[in-house]
């Protein structure tokens, strides 16, 4: 007795499985790539019905399907497990980034690099608040540059004076002996330079300590008491020995005509901890010399200073014959190398370098109290300008001598100060 509904037959497709293989064994799994479910109560498909014999529900066989006109009409077993069906373990499931699979979805690799980016600049943004507000802790502000009386007028770029001090403050014994510093008591100026920085490149002016300069009338730093001018003359450096930092601004503000914004001091152990920091600065010396007052000991041609060889190399005289004018040309071209190369990424990008160097600087460094990091570091760039051919270094032109002091050629002085002022390109040469 047929049992398919009225109208429908077994091989209605002309596809013969199930007709009798004459096999003990199963036919292929393609032959069954979907089983409808029996059509019962709240079955919505308008389809005919199973013969009851052949509904799964009896526990039937599972009778074999026309492979086209029921895959899109029934709902079928298809898990892939069963019947092999062909997409292996496709469930039909949509993940949402379409894969058409089950199972874990895929990662977001896009929300993961945002998020990860994210995370990266706040945490520099958070380290560099906390290294700006530490760096700014460490600074000692002690330089009142308001009791600087009767002061030229400020010009064009910014100027900033450098000071090297012999100071030994905070120093052992043996560092002294070690850095050849001796054990004088008190400061003196071993280097002071004049560092402009304007929008025709930076202009580094060394200033020998041996300068002959007039001491202007002055109030004291810690006094407070106004001494008139007298007309002495000496030499530069007698003027920080006198009344410190203030005295000198004022005498170099007064010898120059030209307006000091901003003062910068480092002592002996900040700097030499500065060169070790950044693991010594590779010079090149075109002679070789010796000097016992300051330990040098240096052969011709490049090396690399530790923190003890620069501090000789820059406080030797006695080996040239040019004396205080060799030594300055010397500091200018060390500390314009230092600042090149330690304005670079391996230390600037590395905090292992980066917090030893500046501390090492800090720790010894005194500025004016108007001075900010920002400031700060606009000098420590210009300085490395200088090396980097944007800028220009030279001493301070010098006309002759007297009584060994060095007397400043008063033309080209003012032709200096001129261009400095209108942030010209300096054309005035030094000596």
């Amino acid at each position: 007795m047929n049992e398919w509904p009225n109208g429908w037959s077994g091989d209605q497709s002309g596809n013969r499985y199930g007709h009798g293989s004459g096999s003990a064994e199963a036919e292929g799994a393609r032959a069954m790539p979907q089983v409808r479910r029996d059509a019962g109560p709240g079955y919505q498909r308008h389809e005919p019905p199973l013969p009851p014999s052949m509904s799964p529900h009896r526990g039937a066989s599972v009778p074999p399907q026309q492979s086209q006109g029921y895959d899109d009409a029934y709902d079928g077993y298809n898990t892939g497990q069963v019947y092999g069906g062909g997409r292996g373990g496709d469930d039909g499931y949509d993940d949402g980034y379409g894969s058409g699979r089950g199972g874990r979805p895929r990662p977001r690799w896009g929300r993961r690099i945002k998020w990860t980016v994210i995370t990266l600049v706040a945490v520099l943004a958070v380290a560099s608040v906390a290294t700006y507000f530490w760096a700014d802790g460490k600074l000692r502000r002690q330089v009142d540059l308001s009791k600087v009386i009767d002061r030229p007028a400020t010009g064009d770029g910014t100027n900033y004076l450098i000071v090297g001090s012999d100071s030994r403050e905070g120093m052992s014994a043996a560092e002294k002996q070690k850095l050849h510093t001796g054990s004088a008591e008190g400061k003196r100026t071993d280097s002071m330079m004049i560092l402009h920085d304007g929008s025709n490149g930076p202009t580094l002016i060394s200033l020998p300590r041996d300068s002959d300069v007039e001491i202007p009338s002055f109030v004291g730093s810690d006094s407070g008491k106004k001494y008139p001018g007298t007309g002495r003359h000496t030499k530069l450096n007698a003027a920080y020995a006198e009344d410190g930092p203030e005295l000198l601004v004022r005498t170099v503000e007064f010898n120059t005509k030209l307006h000091i914004d901003h003062y910068v001091e480092i002592g002996f152990a900040g700097f030499a901890g500065i060169v070790d920091a950044i693991g010594g600065v590779e010079m090149d010396i075109p002679k070789a010399f010796k000097d016992k007052n300051s330990g040098a000991d240096f052969p011709a041609g490049k090396q690399t200073l530790n923190g003890q060889q620069a501090l000789a190399f820059v406080r030797t005289r006695h080996a040239f014959a040019g004396q205080d004018l060799d030594r300055t040309k010397n500091q200018q071209k060390f500390l314009a190398t230092l600042a090149s190369q330690t304005a670079t990424p391996s230390t600037v990008l590395n905090p292992f370098k980066l917090y030893p160097t500046m501390s090492a600087g800090l720790d010894t460094l005194i500025v004016d109290k108007d001075m900010s990091l920002w400031s700060l570091g606009n000098m420590f760039f210009a300085m490395k300008g200088v090396t980097g051919g944007e800028g220009k270094s030279m001493n301070m032109p010098i006309s002759g001598s007297t009584g060994g002091n060095l007397v400043w050629d008063k033309a080209k002085l003012r032709q200096l100060v001129q261009q400095l002022n209108n942030d010209e390109k300096v054309t005035v040469s030094g000596n």
